[in-house]
């Protein structure tokens, strides 16, 4: 008998868990829970979510504290925080986009394949993605996918 796949760790936004309650994103961003709920994805969050969190409506922050018990919580790390900076200084986000920098740079050093976000403004853009992977490989990482929950999640064929 083969041994089952381990799951690909895949770090969730802020925007992740508000879309499981949003009318245009709760489809894809429930069937991506789902996803992490049956062993498909590893659920990598932050300090950085929680924190954004903090003045979230109620049923967000209960789905984030479900989904505590199955995640790996990462730490803003220094690492993360340098990475955020090189974001920064190379003009991938301006100063007003430091927490999308950070989610990148925090799901980049704690070594995630794959980022998902609804963030169409500041993480997952066309033109925005190879300067993120950019930043990674200059500052010694390896890039990262960026996806929205709607491209990873729900009705994948096997």
């Amino acid at each position: 008998m083969a041994a089952a796949p381990m799951p690909i760790r895949v770090y969730a936004d802020t925007s992740v868990f508000g879309g499981c309650f949003d009318e245009g994103f709760i489809d894809h961003s429930r069937a991506f829970f789902a996803d992490v709920r049956s062993g498909r994805f590893r659920l990598v969050t932050s300090a950085v979510v929680e924190q954004e969190l903090i003045l979230a409506p109620p049923h967000v922050r209960r789905l984030f504290d479900e989904m505590a018990d199955v995640a790996d919580r990462r730490p803003v790390s220094g690492e993360a925080i340098r990475l955020q900076q090189a974001y920064l200084d190379a003009g991938v986000v301006g100063a007003g986009q430091m927490a999308d920098a950070l989610h990148v740079a925090v799901a980049t050093a704690s070594v995630c394949p794959i980022i998902v976000s609804w963030n169409f403004k500041h993480i997952v853009r066309f033109d925005k993605i190879p300067r993120y992977n950019a930043v990674n490989v200059q500052q010694g990482f390896g890039p990262i996918l960026i996806h929205s929950p709607s491209e990873v999640s729900g009705g994948q064929e096997e």
